[in-house]
Order: C-alpha cells, then sequence, then structure tokens
C-alpha cells in the first residue's frame, strides 16, 4: 500500500442532467428539459467558496442542447451554445478561487480548447472498449461508441488536456473486455501522456428517480452521513439482467492490471460504492476521488465518506490521506495549463506546485543560472556566497552542475573533518507532546484533551535514562512540545533528576522554542540567567532545533505561533555566550523557496561567524504524510536526489565556519544517509534509541540504529568510523577491515 492515498476536496455542479443517451445502469440523465439558471449557478459556486473547496466538479448529461427548450434558454441566457454557458460557469468558479474539473461528455476539438481555457482539467469516462455493448446498455446512445470516445480521450491529448478517465466495472462485459478497455487507454496515454488518472468504477444499481432531484437527495445523503457516521440509506436492489456481478477480486485484479499498463496514472477508487475500497488501496490504488461536499450526483444515496472519517480509517494502517488539485502535479505548468487557471493556482494554492528548482511563487529577483559556476568555485573555498549565488545553487537542477556541487562539497568535507564519519551513541527522551503552538509541519504536538497526548511521569523519565546507560549511551537529548502547565521549576526539574541517576551523561536538551517559553514564564529573566540556572541544573548543550527555516515569511506560513527569525538568533547567542555549544538545523523540502534556504544560511552562517558556538549544522527534511502541512498543502515528500543535492549546496553556504555537517538518517534512511557520505557529510548522527517526531509525521526509517549499524554505513561508504561525543570528542575508531 502506498504511504498517501490522495482526494480532492470538491463539490459538484450538474449544470445539466439534460442527456441524448438512453444508457440503461445510469440514474443521473433525463430527458426532460433541465438546466440550471444563472442565479443558481451563481449561488451554488457562492456556496462551494465558503465551504473551502478547491474543486469545482462541472457534470452534464451528453449533449443538453439537443432538448429544443434547453437550447432556447441557453439563448436566453446569452450564450450560443452549452459549451459557451459551461465556460461562463468556469470563469464565475475562477474568479472564486475554485479550479473548474469538467465531464461533459463527448465533445470535439473545438469545445475542448473552449474549455482549456478556463479549467485546470476535464475527463470523460471510456467505460468499455466492448462495441457489443452497443446492442445492449448503451443502445440508443451514439456517444457511448467507444471509438467516439476515445478519439474525445485522444484530442484532449493532442491539446495537452490534463484529463481523467476509466471503466465502469459490472455493466455487462466479460473480464478479458475490462483488460482490454484498460490496454486502450494505456495506449493513449503512451502516445499523449496527459491521462493522470484512471478510475475503476463498479456499477451499483440505482432507482430511477423520476421527477426527483438527484442533486437534492445527494447533498442530503452526504450531510447526513458527515454528520452522523452512519449512511443507512444506501438502496440495495437487485442486478439487472444485463449486468454482471463484481467482487473485490475482480477489483483488485484491475487495480494490478492498471499498475501494470499506466505505472505512472493514479488510480482511483470511488469509496461510497463498496465498502471494499481499503483493500484496493492495499492492492495498489492511490486515490479516493473528489469526497464532494454535496455528495455523488451519479449516485446520490450512496454518499461520500468524509474526509475525516477516511483519515481515521487510514490511520489504522499508517497511511496518510492528503488533499490535491483536480489537476495533479505533473501537469501544473504553462504547458498543460492556462495563465489564467495557472494564474489562479499560483494565487490560491501555490504549495501544490511541484519543487521544480526555480521556485513556485515569483521571485524577488532572476534566478541566473550564470552565477552556478563561479559560486562552486567560490563555495569550495569557503568563500561567503550572496543571497543571488546561493538561489541560483539551491534552484539548480542541470545533473552536470549538481554533480560539480558534489564534488565540491565533498572536497570541502574533506578538508575540513577528513574520511572520518562520527556518531554518538544517544537516546532522544520526549517527556511530553502536549502542546500548544500549533505547527503545521508537525505531527508530534497535540492539545492537553487529545487522547493521544502524554506526559512521562518521573519513574518512566527514570526508566528510559537507566535504558540509555545500559545501552552505553553518552548522551540524552530531551525535549517536549510547549505544555501550558509547567512553570520554569518543570523544566530545571527534570534535568536535576537525570544528573541525580546519570552525574556523567551529557545533555542536550530543550530547543529555542522551549527557552524562549521559559523566559516568559518565569517572569522575566534575563537569557542569561534563564541558561546559568539551566547550566546549574545540568544542561550541557542546546539543540539548534525549532528553526526550520529562518526566514519570517515562512515561519508565519507553516507555523505563525512559532518565535520569530530574531529571538532564535537570540536564544542560540544567549546559549553560546553561557558557555553552552549548540547545534543547528535547517527543516526543508515543504513550502520554502530557494531564496528562503539562502536567508536561512545567511543567518546561520553570520551567526556561527560572531560566536563559533556552533558544533554541527543537520539537514532535516520535511516528513509530510501525517501533518497538516501534507495533507492540507499537497506537499509531497522531497525527492532523495533533490535531498542530496540541498546538502551539498550546504555544506557550500557555510564554507569554513562549521566543520560537521550531519545527514538525519531517520528523515532520509540509512541508504541514503550513506550515500550523502559522498555529498559533503561526515556525522550520521544518534543512534537515537527513540524518536517520536520523525515518526509520527509518517517516517518509515525506524527509530533506532545500532552503533554497528552507524559503521557499517561508514565502511560501505568506503571510510572509517568513530564513536564521538557530543561535543565531538572522539571515544573510540573503528577501522576499515583489512579484507575491505
Amino acid at each position: 500500500m502506498a504511504r498517501r492515498v490522495t482526494f480532492s476536496r470538491n463539490l459538484t455542479l450538474s449544470l445539466s442532467r439534460s442527456c441524448q443517451c438512453y444508457c440503461k445502469y445510469c440514474a443521473f440523465s433525463t430527458h426532460q428539459a433541465h438546466l440550471h439558471t444563472p442565479d443558481e449557478v451563481e449561488a451554488i459556486i457562492d456556496g462551494a467558496a465558503r465551504r473551502n473547496v478547491k474543486e469545482l466538479l462541472v457534470l452534464t448529461g451528453e449533449k443538453p442542447e439537443v432538448n429544443p427548450l434547453v437550447a432556447r434558454r441557453l439563448v436566453e441566457y446569452g450564450h450560443e451554445d452549452f459549451t459557451a454557458y459551461v465556460v461562463w460557469a468556469c470563469e464565475r468558479a475562477l474568479e472564486r478561487g475554485l479550479l473548474p474539473h469538467t465531464n461533459l461528455g463527448v465533445l470535439d476539438r473545438r469545445d475542448l480548447g473552449r474549455l482549456r481555457e478556463v479549467t485546470a482539467s476535464q475527463g470523460l469516462m471510456l467505460e468499455s472498449i466492448s462495441e457489443r455493448l452497443m446492442e445492449t446498455v448503451h443502445a440508443g446512445s451514439p456517444t457511448k461508441h467507444p471509438q467516439v470516445r476515445l478519439q474525445t480521450i485522444k484530442d484532449a491529448g493532442a491539446l495537452r488536456i490534463p484529463f481523467t478517465s476509466g471503466i465502469l466495472v459490472g455493466i455487462g462485459e466479460t473480464e478479458e473486455e475490462r483488460v482490454a478497455s484498460l490496454e486502450a487507454l494505456a495506449a493513449v496515454h503512451a502516445e499523449y501522456g496527459h491521462i493522470q488518472e484512471i478510475i475503476l468504477q463498479n456499477f451499483v444499481p440505482h432507482d430511477r428517480y423520476y421527477g426527483r432531484d438527484v442533486g437534492a437527495i445527494a447533498d442530503e445523503s452526504a450531510r447526513a452521513y458527515w454528520r452522523t457516521g452512519v449512511a443507512d440509506g444506501r438502496p440495495e436492489l437487485p442486478l439487472p439482467s444485463w449486468a454482471t456481478p463484481v467482487t473485490v477480486a475482480d477489483m483488485k485484479r484491475l487495480v494490478q492490471e492498471t499498475r501494470r499498463l499506466m505505472p505512472d496514472v493514479g488510480i482511483q477508487i470511488p469509496p461510497n460504492l463498496a465498502d471494499w475500497w481499503d483493500e484496493l488501496l492495499a492492492a495498489g490504488a492511490t486515490d479516493l476521488g473528489g469526497l464532494s461536499a454535496n455528495g455523488d450526483h451519479i449516485s446520490p444515496e450512496h454518499p461520500f465518506p468524509s474526509p475525516h472519517q477516511v483519515r481515521k480509517r487510514l490511520q489504522r494502517d499508517g497511511i496518510a490521506l492528503t488533499e490535491r488539485l483536480c489537476v495533479y502535479p505533473q501537469y501544473i505548468d504553462q504547458e498543460w495549463m492556462s495563465q489564467g487557471v495557472l494564474d489562479v493556482v499560483k494565487l490560491k494554492y501555490w504549495s501544490f506546485i511541484p519543487r521544480r528548482g526555480s521556485g513556485r511563487t515569483d521571485p524577488p529577483f532572476a534566478i541566473n543560472r550564470e552565477l552556478v559556476g563561479p559560486a562552486i568555485e567560490k563555495g569550495r573555498d569557503g568563500k561567503a556566497l550572496s543571497e543571488h549565488e546561493l538561489t541560483a545553487l539551491f534552484a539548480e537542477t542541470r545533473p552536470e552542475a549538481v554533480q560539480e556541487i558534489r564534488e565540491a562539497a565533498d572536497e570541502l568535507r574533506a578538508e575540513l573533518a577528513g574520511d572520518l564519519v562520527t556518531f554518538v551513541v544517544n537516546r532522544n527522551i520526549n517527556i511530553s507532546n502536549v502542546c500548544t503552538v500549533g505547527c503545521a509541519f508537525c505531527g508530534f504536538g497535540q492539545g492537553r484533551r487529545s487522547p493521544d497526548a502524554y506526559q512521562h511521569d518521573e519513574a518512566e523519565f527514570v526508566q528510559r535514562i537507566h535504558d540509555a546507560l545500559d545501552y552505553g549511551a553518552t548522551e540524552l537529548c530531551i525535549q517536549s512540545g510547549i505544555h501550558p502547565d509547567w512553570e520554569f521549576d518543570e523544566y530545571l526539574r527534570w534535568l536535576r533528576v537525570a544528573k541525580r541517576v546519570a552525574p556523567e551523561i551529557h545533555l542536550h536538551a530543550y530547543s529555542p522554542m522551549e527557552i524562549a517559553h521559559m523566559q516568559d514564564i518565569s517572569g522575566g529573566l534575563p537569557l542569561s540567567e534563564i541558561f546559568a540556572r539551566l547550566r546549574d541544573a545540568g544542561l550541557g548543550s542546546t539543540p539548534g532545533t525549532a528553526a526550520e527555516v529562518l526566514h519570517d515569511g515562512v515561519r508565519e506560513r507553516i507555523s505563525p505561533n512559532k518565535l520569530p527569525v530574531a529571538r532564535w538568533v537570540e536564544v542560540i547567542e544567549a546559549s553560546h555566550n553561557a558557555g553552552l555549544r549548540s547545534t543547528s538545523t535547517v527543516m526543508f523540502g515543504h513550502i520554502e523557496e530557494p531564496w528562503e534556504l539562502a536567508e536561512h544560511m545567511r543567518v546561520i552562517r553570520e551567526l556561527q561567524e560572531r560566536t563559533g558556538g556552533i558544533t554541527e549544522f543537520v539537514p532535516l527534511s520535511f516528513i509530510p504524510f501525517q501533518t497538516l502541512l501534507g495533507r492540507t498543502h499537497g506537499v509531497e515528500e522531497i525527492s532523495r536526489e533533490d535531498n542530496l543535492k540541498h546538502t551539498a549546496v550546504f555544506r557550500l553556504a557555510l564554507g569554513r565556519t562549521i566543520r560537521n555537517v550531519q545527514a538525519s538518517w531517520v528523515k532520509m534512511g540509512l541508504e541514503s544517509a550513506t550515500e550523502a557520505l559522498r555529498w559533503g557529510v561526515n556525522d550520521l548522527g544518534g543512534t537515537l534509541m527513540e524518536e517520536s517526531i520523525s515518526r509520527l509525521a509518517g517516517s518509515q526509517h525506524g527509530t533506532k540504529l545500532d552503533p554497528d549499524q552507524l559503521v557499517a554505513a561508514a565502511h560501505a561508504a568506503g571510510r572509517p568510523a568513530a564513536e564521538r561525543t557530543t561535543l565531538y570528542e572522539l571515544r573510540r575508531r573503528y577501522e576499515i577491515p583489512a579484507a575491505a
């Protein structure tokens, strides 16, 4: 199963249910005149905007204007044809920040092109490749001929339209015809590359809903289900004689066939038509479609579960439910979208735009690739790099330039730290996860009344210290959330307990956010006094965490309650002034931009040049899976290649100011951390023993590594290893075995 499953937060506008087709399985269409008025359309779109949906799904019957009354109304509304009316509705949606996705049935190339100007994506179900069904379920429905539908899908590809298609399962087709339908779609996608997802939709019998509004029925069903969590109004009707039964095994085979035929395409499973959707996710499906806030207008008495209901069900298996836009990330650029639609994405949903090096919002200055070569040479020589030079390095994507960055970073590492790969035997202890800050990037912090909130008592804390001592740890890393009930003395007490139990162990404790909070609740003690008391209680050094990105614009976006940049710098500088060394960190790979990372590195380097108190720099790649930022901003996990490139640039940005650069195996995995030893890294961090912050964000790289695993990683990179202390004094060396 994938680590994350996507959905689109949408609302459905059934602009017209009038249809020229007579499909036997359809409960949506009517052969009466149906067309929403402009006032009704604007009211629906306004309601969608108030509900904070991102997608307006526009559904219609096939060619509604064949109904003469519909055609007459279109003229009255001032539109030459139905497509013009849809274009008008999409323009109204874009004005309100909604992204239209249209599914109007078979269209010619001209109509597809008109819609392309005002839609983020479009769709048309192939349904089935079987021409035999034209004599059964599709009798009297000329636009359901498979070749006619394939032509629309091909035309959309030629026009570079991000497209959704799929098949209906159980409408009388054979298993061979199902696979043949997928093969036909795969052939079109191989030619044009425009199919972003395939829907595998199982048929369920419907009432006919004569004289009733399916939109109202769907909305009422969805509201009741989302409010109560009970969906007991689903009709259980017998299969029609033309239908074929569909089992979960059938659907699993189709998921696997789709993955085989189109490995780069999303696979959508409607979660409202059967209770087996989590089994299909385990088989390889990746998406649950639009969990529409006003229900399923095609199957109105089968409401979608709410995102909250789905998320709770998936969390049992450690799977994240993540929002996406109706257009998949790889299609968000000028090649695939009109500029007007792309402007809405950049304005409202810029964090969904993939990281392509040059930034997803407009930079404050032009990014100049010509600066890269000279910047690499300057960085290799340890010279300070300008904001423009660093931005160009962080934005660089050319393989040959990235290789030059790697080589320069590795040479600088060799000069400053030699070939020795160090690590520390330590233990993390997170005393409590109760936190009042509410960072969007965090999966660890909990409200005080949350069922997942905890706080260790002293006995538990002491037991963890004994476990660390038995393991041979020389360091305890102690951090928690910002607990609303703790006084300053509570923080001092934990240090004193640790020193009483383990007098020789080094206490690396309390983030700058915690230190700032201590000052806030201490009655106004100066930071010098805060650190003096912490040092007297046993504090040995300060973690340089809570840095995230040291750019107040980024911090405002991802954690407006976090301490600002100047306050972070003030705390770390006070630590150094008190004789306490610190580490330094960056959390990257989320919604920060290259020029914002450049500012972070300027702040770190200038701080180190003033104080010399930083022992190491630790790049921490963002884990998106179980975090608000990942769920609602569409942030993907940074690629291994981009992670390594950033690591090398961090080394060059620091020059000779900070000797040690660490790879976080808990963030990137031990294999990537080992590779990072070729990208400017000389330290593999700690054994950890207990790691909650990354794990609860969705990391799957474990919470503990033994020393021999870290030694083996260094040896695999052809480098000797050594255990160190927190302050980088060597304790024992592990030379490369002679046989190696």
